[in-house]
C-alpha cells in the first residue's frame, strides 16, 4: 500500500487558512497555544466547539474567525447572544454544520479533533474536498481507513497525523519511508501496566489518572485499557501502509521516545520530546517546516533516566490483541471494535458496567460479528449504529 502522507502539500505557503473542529478539546487548545506563537503563519477561518460555548466564545473573541460550529442549534442561539455586537460570524450547528465546516472552499487546512466515531465524516469531507487534514480522530481512520486512502489518493489530500505516536513515525521516516523495515509504537501503559490492583475494584476516577498526559476522558480509558494503542495500531496500518507483522507495540512508561522506526539496514531512527502535544502538533501544522516553540519544551535527558521499555502484557490487557485481531479479519471488525469500545467506556464512566467488563464486552461483538465489505459511508454507520445497540442490550445483562 502507498503510504498515506507521500503526497506534497498543494498549499505549502504561509500564511494557511485553518478550520479546527474541536478547538475546546485537548488538541484544539494546545493548538491554539502554537497558533498563538506564530500568528502571522495562520489565519482561523472557523472553530467548532460542541458544547463548551463559554471557551468557545473565549477562543472566537480572541481570534474572531468568520465561522463557529457547535452540537446542537439551541447553542447556537446561545453563543450568538453572548458575542459583541462588532461580531458577526455565521454559526453553524449540528452534522450538517460540522460537514459544512470541513469543505469550507477557503480552507488550505481541516484539523478533525472530535472525539470518536462523530469525526468520521467531517474527516471524509475534508479529504473528499482534497483538503490537507491534521487528523487527531484516530476513529476515522479505524473505521474508514481504506475509504480515506481512496478518496485521498484520488483528490491528493495530504494526511498528517498529530497523534505524538504516529507523528514520530511521519518525522522519522522523512524521506525514505520505502526503507522501512518496522515502525514501533510506545505505549505509556496508563496508569495500571504495572498495577497489581484488582481490576474489579477499578473506578473511573483510577483511571482517568492518567501519568503523563493530559487528555480527555474517552482517551484515557482508553490509555488504560491500553485500546488506544490498539487502535493506533489500526491506524498506522492505514497511515503507512504496513502490515500488522512490521507495526510492533512496547510499553515505554517515560513517554519520551514517542515511536521507533527500524530501517533495513538494522539503523532505528527514534523521536524523542517532552510529552507535550504542542510539539507534534506544530510539526503538522508547519510542514515541511519546523515552527519555533518555547523552551519549556525542550527535554534535558538527564533528569529522565533510565528509559525503559517492556513487552505489553496481552492477558492483562486484552483489548490490545482484541484490536490486533480485528484489523486481520477486515475493515467491518474495526467498526464493530470501534463502536463497542465506544459504548463500553461511556457505560464504564456512568459507573454501570465494571473496567474488566469493558474487553469482555467487545470481544463477545466481534466473536458474533460476521466480515462484510465496507464500501460507502452509509454502510460504515449502519454497522456502528447496529452495534452500539447490541453492546447497550448485553452490558444490560453483566452485573457491576
Amino acid at each position: 500500500m502507498e503510504y498515506i502522507s507521500s503526497l506534497a502539500l498543494k498549499n505549502p505557503d504561509f500564511p494557511r487558512k485553518l478550520v479546527i473542529l474541536g478547538s475546546t478539546g485537548s488538541i484544539g487548545q494546545s493548538t491554539l497555544k502554537v497558533i498563538a506563537k506564530h500568528q502571522e503563519k495562520f489565519s482561523l477561518l472557523a472553530l467548532a466547539g460542541a458544547r463548551n460555548i463559554e471557551l468557545l466564545l473565549e477562543q472566537a473573541l480572541c481570534y474572531r474567525p468568520k465561522y463557529l460550529g457547535v452540537l446542537t442549534k439551541e447553542l447556537a442561539q446561545k453563543l450568538k447572544k453572548l458575542l459583541p455586537s462588532d461580531y458577526h460570524p455565521q454559526i453553524l450547528w449540528g452534522e450538517q454544520g460540522y460537514l459544512d465546516l470541513a469543505q469550507l472552499e477557503e480552507a488550505d487546512f481541516v484539523l478533525s479533533a472530535l472525539v470518536g466515531a462523530a469525526g468520521l465524516g467531517p474527516t471524509l469531507k475534508a479529504v473528499e474536498k482534497g483538503k490537507s487534514v491534521l487528523i487527531a480522530n484516530k476513529e476515522s481512520l479505524v473505521l474508514a481507513g481504506e475509504l480515506i486512502r481512496k478518496l485521498a489518493k484520488k483528490q491528493k489530500s495530504v494526511i498528517l497525523p498529530l497523534d505524538s505516536e504516529h507523528n514520530a513515525i511521519f518525522q522519522a521516516t522523512q524521506p525514505h519511508f520505502e526503507q522501512v523495515k518496522k515502525i514501533i509504537l510506545t505505549a505509556s501503559g496508563g496508569p495500571f501496566w504495572n498495577s497489581r490492583l484488582d481490576f474489579k475494584q477499578i473506578t473511573p476516577k483510577h483511571a482517568l489518572k492518567h501519568p503523563n498526559w493530559s487528555m480527555g476522558a474517552k482517551i484515557s480509558i482508553d490509555s488504560a485499557t491500553l485500546m488506544n494503542k490498539g487502535l493506533e495500531v489500526i491506524e498506522a496500518h492505514h497511515l503507512f501502509g504496513l502490515e500488522l507483522s512490521s507495526i510492533e507495540v512496547v510499553i515505554h512508561p517515560q513517554s519520551l521516545i514517542h515511536s521507533l522506526v527500524l530501517f533495513q539496514d538494522g539503523s532505528h531512527l527514534a523521536q524523542l520530546g517532552f510529552p507535550d502535544m504542542q510539539i507534534p502538533i506544530s510539526y503538522a501544522l508547519g510542514y515541511p517546516r519546523r515552527l519555533e516553540l518555547t523552551e519549556q519544551c525542550n527535554l534535558d535527558l538527564t533528569k529522565f533516566s533510565p528509559l525503559t521499555f517492556y513487552p505489553p502484557d496481552l492477558e492483562k490487557f486484552p483489548c490490545l490483541r482484541l484490536a490486533q485481531e480485528a484489523l486481520q479479519a477486515g475493515q467491518s471488525h474495526c467498526v464493530v471494535l470501534n463502536a463497542a469500545n465506544e459504548i463500553a467506556v461511556e457505560l464504564f464512566l456512568k459507573e454501570k458496567i465494571n473496567f474488566q467488563h469493558i474487553p469482555l464486552l467487545i470481544e463477545e461483538l466481534l466473536a458474533k460479528h460476521q466480515s462484510m465489505p465496507i464500501s460507502s459511508f452509509e454502510t460504515i454507520l449502519n454497522l456502528d449504529q447496529e452495534t452500539r445497540i447490541k453492546t447497550l442490550e448485553r452490558a444490560k445483562e453483566l452485573k457491576c
